[in-house]
This record gives structure tokens, sequence and C-alpha cells, in this order.
């Protein structure tokens, strides 16, 4: 798997492909990714993000055994964000960071920096892909 990373202020972009590039942190995107590239949304520390069928928009249902697997994007408070990005309250008071309303997670079995083994899982699990 190749890895290229567009950085923003509080989530990051991967690009997977045919390019042989990791980029650093703060490094300026390559002019252009690979023809078979598939962007999706990162974490600050490059860990892929993802959403929850079982959500809604704007609403956190993955809590308890599920947030153990699937944990939460927790976001600090005072924190900026892109704008297509919000903040989704949870019950413990917590704010989740939000991709155009859904709820991002990232997964316990992806174990390394561009792992997206959780894309499919059960079903109702998806790589959050910007648009």
């Amino acid at each position: 798997m190749k890895l290229v990373i567009f950085s923003s202020v509080v989530i990051t972009v991967a690009v997977i492909g045919g390019a042989a590039f990791l980029a650093g942190y703060n490094a300026a995107p390559p002019e252009r990714a690979p023809a078979d590239a598939v962007a999706f949304v990162m974490n600050r520390n490059h860990y892929s993000l993802y959403t929850y069928d079982g959500d809604g928009v704007g609403v956190s249902n993955c809590y308890d055994a599920c947030a153990e697997i699937w944990p939460p994007t927790i976001v600090p408070e005072g924190a900026e964000i892109p704008a297509s990005y919000s903040l989704v309250e949870r019950r413990d008071g917590t704010m989740q960071l939000a991709y155009k309303g859904q709820p991002l997670y990232r997964y316990s079995g992806d174990k390394e920096i561009g792992d997206v083994s959780g894309d499919g899982v059960d079903g109702v699990w998806r790589l959050a892909k910007p648009d």
C-alpha cells in the first residue's frame, strides 16, 4: 500500500495509490495524485477514520463495547475544525469530530499508518472519504 498525506489542522486526507511517496506531516501536497488513488480521511496521527451506518446525522450510536473497538474521534474543547467538519456531543459530554454530520471513529484493528482494514466491517463501517 502506498500513501500520500495531505495535512490540515485537525484531520488529514490521505491518498492510496501507485505513488511511492510519504509526505511529512506538514509538507505541501504533491502536484497530483496517481490515477488509481483513493482519498480518505485520517486523524492527526495519520490513522484512518471511519463512519458507522448505525449513526444518524449529528448523532453517535457507538458506545460501550462498540466504542472499545471503534474509538470515537474526540476533539479537545476550543479546537478549530475545517468547514466540512462539525462536532457531535456524546452522552458523556465529550465532543466527537464528524464529517458532513457523520461521526468519525478509528478502528482498533488498524495497527499502522495507512491501514484501512476497518472498511466494510460487518457491512456497516465505511472508510471516511472526502467528496
